[in-house]
């Protein structure tokens, strides 16, 4: 056995075949009688697995087609529109099989009750009749035979699913209609009734919700798609002196990655040489990029800004810092919360059951109702195997789950256990992000202070014109305050990104720079006069940069990062129903008192 057969921790199976509540007991059964198998979490939602423990993956995918199932390992990044297409692929023939079954089902049905078909035991009825009959077996074929062959393979291993419901109920009315054909003239006159459009119309219905789960279930996982996303397929190695791009799976630990502006990041690691800013929102929440110099860690997913720098690799694939969140996204998805288990304990036996309540109507029917008897009986034993799919028993909670996460994920909330919503009723104690979700989590400009013989048209003119070639989040929101105002910006030569400090340039042959009082202290510029206005706007909460031209300051241009505006209510609610609400950031601690005190 190699290494590669063999997962000692957790592995994730894509599980096909699955098509109700009933499965869920036959998987985590064949997967659990696999030698070194610990535990099995099986997902009706998603149409997952997580098995934990040393087993080999080849006899997992063995035990399960035994079982009537098949299976795929899923690794952890992939590629999202594989996913996407496979579930186009199986939503449009689940439609193309429903649509077959109503193209014959639906008009058979209105026949029936407008008696626009011929009699029964008449020469034209019995031709008409046994051309129907071939028809519906075609349809029960094409669009119900994944039904029966999963009942059969099921039968074999002592299981059932709501494909035994479906089978059974299908087929015996497809049988009974077949048995009034050939003997409508010894049964009584009101037994004498096809079900043929019964046995269309079901596998319709069955198909469309089908179709219509697989849709849902796509939607759910939007969120885990946009994640992987994130990832870049391929990444820049520097081998044998020379830089080539290779898949992200073929970048091995500690080789050395070349990353360029506007690139995201491949692989987690070290920085080896060169500096830049990263935008590492994905990871904390926070706006403002940070700066990175040799040293530095970097992340996998996180966009590098400005400058260009050698890094070596220190964690890839399963190990990196995306690869962990969307384990964690997963692993909340694919956690059953108390209701969701008591769901899939119901679920194992209800098929059993309902087979039996069947037979026991059938029974009842037969021996105590009314003439005539036996197409009573059957009519109401094949009504309660065709109703009771356990579908909704087994979707409703796995479904509100892989929702809630999903779009939890989605604003920033990383749930790592479904259980957490279930008690989240019962929270005495809230902690919010505060960039996001205190915040709006999109600087603008918040305030503009001129010095001297100055105006803040000019400030802001210039500033803006300095930040006109920048990708920075900052740049943006002074750009868009100076459009706002309707100021035309100057071109800028000579324009020098300082990592960490700020920006320089010429406007009209005269040096210009924008950036914080290290940036000033580099260029000679005493700024001992504008300190205590620039801790003014700190304590606002506010990111506060120096302009200069050439020795002389010329303003302050001040960025926030505002609260939202229902952030202060939702705070007074909270606290109001008893819940203490904290607020936690990677930001500064001026900014956090004052925006903590804006949102109360």
């Amino acid at each position: 056995m190699t290494t590669d057969q063999v997962q000692t921790a957790e592995t994730r199976l894509s599980i096909l075949g699955m098509r109700c509540a009933g499965c869920i007991a036959a998987v985590e059964t064949a997967l659990q009688q696999v030698q070194g198998v610990e535990s099995v979490a099986v997902n009706f939602a998603d149409h997952s697995a997580t098995v934990t423990g040393a087993a080999d993956h080849e006899a997992m995918k063995r035990s399960l087609r035994e079982a009537g199932y098949d299976a795929a390992v899923m690794e952890g990044l992939e590629d999202p529109r594989e996913e996407e297409e496979q579930e186009e692929r199986r939503y449009l023939d689940l439609m193309n099989k429903a649509k077959v079954a109503g193209a014959l089902g639906v008009p058979l049905m209105l026949g029936a009750h407008m008696d626009w078909f011929p009699a029964m035991g008449t020469a034209a009825g019995a031709d008409f009749w046994s051309i129907v009959a071939l028809l519906t077996l075609a349809v029960m074929f094409y669009s119900g035979g994944h039904f029966f062959v999963s009942a059969v393979k099921l039968l074999q291993v002592r299981q059932s699913n709501m494909d035994t419901l479906i089978a059974l109920g299908t087929g015996s009315a497809w049988l009974y209609s077949c048995v009034v054909i050939d003997f409508s003239g010894q049964l009584p006159s009101l037994s004498a009734h096809a079900y043929f459009e019964a046995s269309a119309v079901i596998l319709a219905f069955i198909n469309l919700g089908s179709a219509l789960e697989t849709r849902a279930r796509g939607k759910t996982s939007a969120a885990i798609r946009a994640l992987i996303g994130l990832q870049p397929r391929t990444a820049r190695v520097v081998r044998d002196g020379a830089e080539i791009d290779v898949p992200i799976e073929q970048v091995g630990l500690g080789e050395t990655l070349r990353v360029r502006p506007g690139e995201k990041i491949p692989v987690d690691g070290v920085v080896l040489e060169g500096h830049s800013s990263v935008d590492e929102a994905m990871l904390t929440g926070e706006s403002i990029p940070v700066e990175k110099q040799v040293g530095s860690n970097v992340a996998s997913g996180t966009m590098n800004l400005h400058g260009s720098f050698l890094f070596s690799a220190t964690r890839i694939g399963r190990d990196t810092a995306l690869a962990q969140i969307i384990q964690s996204v997963r692993q909340a998805q694919n956690s059953k919360p108390a209701i969701a288990k008591l769901a899939d304990r119901i679920s194992a036996v209800f098929v059993p059951t309902v087979v039996g309540i069947s037979a026991f109507t059938f029974l009842v029917w037969l021996i105590f109702g009314p003439a005539p008897s036996l197409g009573y009986a059957f009519v109401t034993a094949m009504t309660v195997l065709v109703i009771a799919c356990p579908c909704a028993l087994g979707l409703a909670t796995p479904i509100s789950v892989m929702v809630a996460v999903g779009r939890a994920a989605q604003t920033g909330i990383l749930i790592r256990r479904g259980e957490a919503l279930q008690s989240a009723g019962n929270i005495s104690c809230l902690v919010l992000d505060k960039t996001g979700t205190v915040t709006t989590g999109k600087p603008s400009l918040a305030d503009v202070v001129a010095f001297g013989e100055y105006s803040v048209e000019q400030v802001l003119q210039r500033a803006a014109s300095l930040e006109s070639g920048s990708e920075h989040p900052l740049a943006a929101a002074i750009l868009a305050g100076a459009a706002d105002r309707g100021l035309t910006l100057d071109k800028v030569r000579r324009f020098q990104a300082v990592a960490g400090h700020g920006i320089s340039g010429r406007i009209a042959d005269r040096l210009w720079l924008f950036g914080n009082a290290a940036l000033m202290a580099e260029n000679g510029i005493d700024d001992t006069p504008y300190r205590e206005k620039m801790a003014e706007l700190s304590a606002k909460g506010q990111t506060a940069m120096l302009l200069a031209e050439e020795q002389t300051v010329a303003g302050i241009v001040a960025v926030a990062d505002p609260i939202k505006a229902d952030s202060a209510e939702a705070v007074r609610r909270l606290q109001a129903a008893g819940v203490r609400v904290l607020m936690v950031t990677g930001d500064n601690e001026i900014t956090a008192k004052a925006i903590a005190a804006q949102a109360g």
